[in-house]
């Protein structure tokens, strides 16, 4: 039998987040997930097929998926599949990226406009 060391000070931590994203399309014939921008995945440092926890300010809902990369540059934020229930076309949105980690991290939080345009480093 394997010995695995469990260290307890182990916690996730936010490590990448946009913030105040506009949902451009909410699709659920759309086989899961939600698609970002690439060049805000990019900026913000979250990888395509992550998982991310999805927020809104508008409804108060809450989901886990995984990322797509989308469209450079055009701004889409598109819930899809059942995720299109909870979230839908133009809520504003927070997308968070979590490490499992023993140590503090400086996590990137970027803000974007409403048509999901890089605004700025917060």
């Amino acid at each position: 039998m394997a010995n695995f060391f469990v260290n307890s000070n182990m916690r996730w931590v936010m490590r990448s987040k946009i913030h105040k994203a506009t949902v451009t399309e909410a699709n659920v014939s759309y086989v899961g997930s939600i698609t970002i921008d690439e060049e805000l995945l990019e900026k913000a440092g979250i990888w395509p097929g992550e998982k991310v926890l999805v927020v809104s300010n508008t409804s108060g809902a809450r989901l886990e998926t995984y990322t797509i990369a989308g469209e450079r540059g055009k701004g889409d934020i598109c819930m899809n599949g059942a995720a299109a229930h909870l979230i839908k076309k133009g809520e504003e949105i927070i997308i968070i990226a979590f490490e499992l980690t023993d140590k503090p991290i400086d996590g990137t939080a970027i803000l974007v406009d409403e048509n999901n345009r890089f605004v700025r480093y917060l």
